[in-house]
């Protein structure tokens, strides 16, 4: 099996693991977050925030940058950063304003 490299899990690790990055075009993309309870945006918070509660530094730049794609501001992006601080631990908020900062700048 061949990893699609047009798809962001292709990109990322289909060299590697291609049936990884087929379940997670298909289902993870494709069928999860397509579910209509959820707003994209919403699922990029909630994603976000799990991410950096997590401490899954690897992953966020991605995710940010979907955030943004899908309407959350940086505005919204720092608010998560301090409040999830508070929930998350300050190591967690400020390695994740570094990475909302690289994403800005390669998005600016």
């Amino acid at each position: 099996m061949s990893a699609n490299i047009t798809t962001p899990a292709g990109r990322a690790f289909g060299d590697v693991a291609p049936a990884l990055a087929d379940l997670s075009d298909r289902i993870l993309f494709g069928e999860v977050w397509e579910r209509p309870a959820l707003s994209k945006r919403d699922r990029s918070i909630v994603t976000v925030s799990a991410l950096i509660a997590l401490y899954r530094s690897n992953e966020l730049p991605g995710h940010i940058q979907r955030a943004l794609d899908n309407g959350v501001t940086r505005e919204e992006l720092g608010e998560m950063a301090t409040h999830l601080a508070f929930y998350a631990g300050w190591p967690a908020a400020n390695t994740v304003c570094a990475i909302i900062r690289d994403v800005l700048k390669q998005t600016a």
